[in-house]
């Protein structure tokens, strides 16, 4: 019992809700529309809104908003296409804005 490993879970903000595991997070170092934003490769409990071209820092991207599935907040984006090079590494890719999520179980 003693090596038990406990997820570090990532939540919404609004409901508390888990959306992703803390070992999902590739980058830190992201942009948001409100501040500063994670790329993760995995999410989960979310709903994927209709896809839309978005001109982003990194240029030209086809996203999906994200919304959580309990509260249906708006929690940032999935990115479905990159068009540059250099930016497809994103493409299934989730974006999640640091106000909207919480850390559990830290």
């Amino acid at each position: 019992m003693a090596d038990l490993v406990v997820p570090r879970f990532i939540n919404c903000c609004n409901c508390g809700n888990h959306v992703c595991f803390h070992d999902d997070v590739i980058s830190k170092d992201f942009q948001g529309r409100n501040g500063r934003a994670f790329l993760f490769s995995h999410a989960m409990n979310i709903v994927v809104g209709p896809k839309e071209d978005r001109h982003l820092m990194t240029g030209l991207h086809t996203v999906a908003d994200i919304y959580c599935s309990d509260c249906n907040e708006v929690l940032g984006w999935k990115y479905e296409k990159a068009y540059e090079e250099s930016q497809k590494y994103k493409e299934g890719k989730f974006i999640l804005e640091k106000p909207k999520i919480v850390k559990n179980n830290w």
